[in-house]
C-alpha cells in the first residue's frame, strides 16, 4: 500500500490514512514519546499531527497519574547561569533510578527547567507550596474587585466564587513553576513537560525545589551612604 492511501484497520474497525515512518519520526522528535506510542497516536488521529500530540499528552497524564505514588529518591541538581552571572539557578529534580538520572533525556529536562526558572522567576514549585494566607489575601482582593464592578451587583456569591477560582488560575500561572507556560514551548506548562517525560522515560519524576539568585536583589543602599563608605575607605 502506498503512503497516503487509506485502509480499514481490522483491529479497531475505523477508516484511517496510512502512517509514514517520517510522520512517526517527526512526532517523536516533537514530543519525546516512544516510536510505538507515536505511531498509535497518529493512527488514532488519522494522521493529524496536532491531534496526535494532544492524544499523547492525555496518555502522558494518565501514565503520570499511575506513577505518581512511586518514590523518587534519585535524581540530579542542575544549575543555570544567565546574563554573564547576573542570574543563577539551582534546581533539584527527582526520579526513581540512578540509571535514569544519568540519562541524556533526564539531564536535558533538568537543564530546561533550570533555564525556565531563570527566565520566568517563579515563586513556588507547586500550588501546595503557596501559603494559605497568601491565597486568602488574593481571594479577598479579587472579591473586592468584583464587588466594585457594577455589572456584578446582582450575581450570587457562588457565581462570584467561581469567577474568583478562574482568576486565581492566572495567579498560579504567574507564580507557580509547574503552572507556568514553558519558555521553550509556551503551548505546554512546565507540569505538562514533566508529564511528557514521565510517559517517555517510564519513571515517576518530580521537581522538588529550586533557588533563584539575582545579582544585587534585596540590596538597597542610598547614594550618600555609598559616598560616605567610599570616603572612609580612602580616608
Amino acid at each position: 500500500m502506498h503512503p497516503g492511501h487509506s485502509r480499514t484497520d481490522p483491529e479497531i474497525g475505523v477508516f484511517m490514512s496510512e502512517i509514514t515512518a517520517s510522520a512517526v519520526k517527526a512526532l517523536r522528535e516533537k514530543t519525546g514519546a516512544g516510536m510505538i506510542d507515536c505511531k498509535n497516536a497518529l493512527v488514532e488521529a488519522n494522521g493529524d499531527e496536532a491531534a496526535a500530540v494532544e492524544l499523547l499528552r492525555k496518555k502522558g497524564i494518565a501514565t503520570a497519574d499511575k506513577k505518581a505514588g512511586r518514590v523518587t529518591a534519585e535524581g540530579a541538581v542542575g544549575s543555570y547561569i544567565h546574563m554573564g552571572g547576573k542570574v543563577g539557578v539551582l534546581v533539584e529534580i527527582n526520579c526513581e533510578s540512578d540509571f535514569v538520572a544519568r540519562g541524556e533525556e533526564f539531564q536535558q529536562l533538568v537543564k530546561d527547567v533550570a533555564m525556565h526558572i531563570a527566565a520566568a522567576d517563579p515563586r513556588f514549585t507547586n500550588r501546595s507550596d503557596v501559603p494559605a494566607d497568601e491565597v486568602a489575601k488574593e481571594r479577598e482582593i479579587l472579591m473586592e474587585q468584583l464587588k466594585n464592578d457594577p455589572k456584578n451587583a446582582n450575581k450570587p456569591a457562588d457565581v462570584l466564587e467561581k469567577i474568583i477560582d478562574g482568576r486565581l488560575n492566572k495567579f498560579y500561572e504567574e507564580n507557580v513553576l509547574v503552572d507556568q507556560p514553558f519558555v521553550k514551548d509556551p503551548a505546554k506548562t512546565v507540569g505538562e513537560l514533566v508529564t511528557e517525560k514521565i510517559a517517555s522515560i517510564k519513571e515517576n519524576i518530580s521537581i522538588r525545589r529550586f533557588s533563584r539568585f539575582k545579582m544585587g536583589e534585596g540590596i538597597e543602599k542610598k547614594a550618600d551612604d555609598f559616598a560616605s563608605e567610599v570616603a572612609s575607605m580612602v580616608g
